[in-house]
């Protein structure tokens, strides 16, 4: 008797801890399924806006140098310079000391992912102005401030124009809801969208 329950017990420790094993393989797989799922769902998510035929931007353009006509205005893509324009709110005074040719900064970050708000504030006046800044901030503050510009564009006619990667969608009122998707589905969608 004492042999056989010894046996059983035995058994008993071995059916344990297989199902121990079991269940932590089971959880390191759900756990591995759900990481793909974080990285690989964003990237199946359609992209939001216009689709514009791509520019030639292979190679980068010497800093300063006029990068010359685009297809789109603003541009989506095409001749850039090596070096990006920061994450963050540009208005007038910090757009100014960029250079005499912004958009070569701006393509190559949304040829790093980036998603661009481009706004014209010349269109109404101040306190219209200052409620659009405030929703675009917004917006960009719930996106955590990761891969979103915005900047002052006055040659486009509507008050606000979004463009990531070959897309364009403009704006003649602001629409959180639609802005917002933009910036989630657009984001990272580009030829490096690795690249800080």
């Amino acid at each position: 008797m004492n042999a056989k329950s010894k046996r059983e017990r035995i058994r008993e420790r071995r059916k344990k801890a297989r199902r121990r094993s079991n269940l932590i393989w089971l959880g390191v797989v759900v756990a591995v399924l759900i990481l793909i799922g974080i990285l690989v769902l964003p990237a199946l998510k359609p992209a939001l806006g216009e689709t514009v035929a791509l520019m030639p931007s292979g190679v980068h353009i010497s800093l300063n140098s006029d990068p010359g006509q685009y297809t789109t205005d603003p541009p989506t893509s095409g001749p850039h310079y090596g070096s990006q324009l920061d994450a963050g709110f540009y208005d007038e005074s910090d757009f100014a000391i960029i250079g005499p040719f912004p958009a070569g900064y701006i393509i190559h970050s949304m040829e790093h992912g980036y998603v661009v708000f481009w706004y014209n504030c010349n269109l109404f006046n101040g306190q219209l102005c200052d409620e659009l800044k405030a929703n675009i901030q917004n917006v960009m503050d719930d996106a955590n401030n990761f891969k979103v510009i915005a900047v002052p564009w006055e040659t486009i006619d509507v008050p606000l124009v979004m463009t990531s990667w070959g897309r364009i969608q403009e704006f003649e009122d602001f629409d959180t809801a639609l802005v917002s998707k933009f910036v989630s589905s657009n984001r990272n969608k580009s030829p490096e969208p690795n690249a800080p």
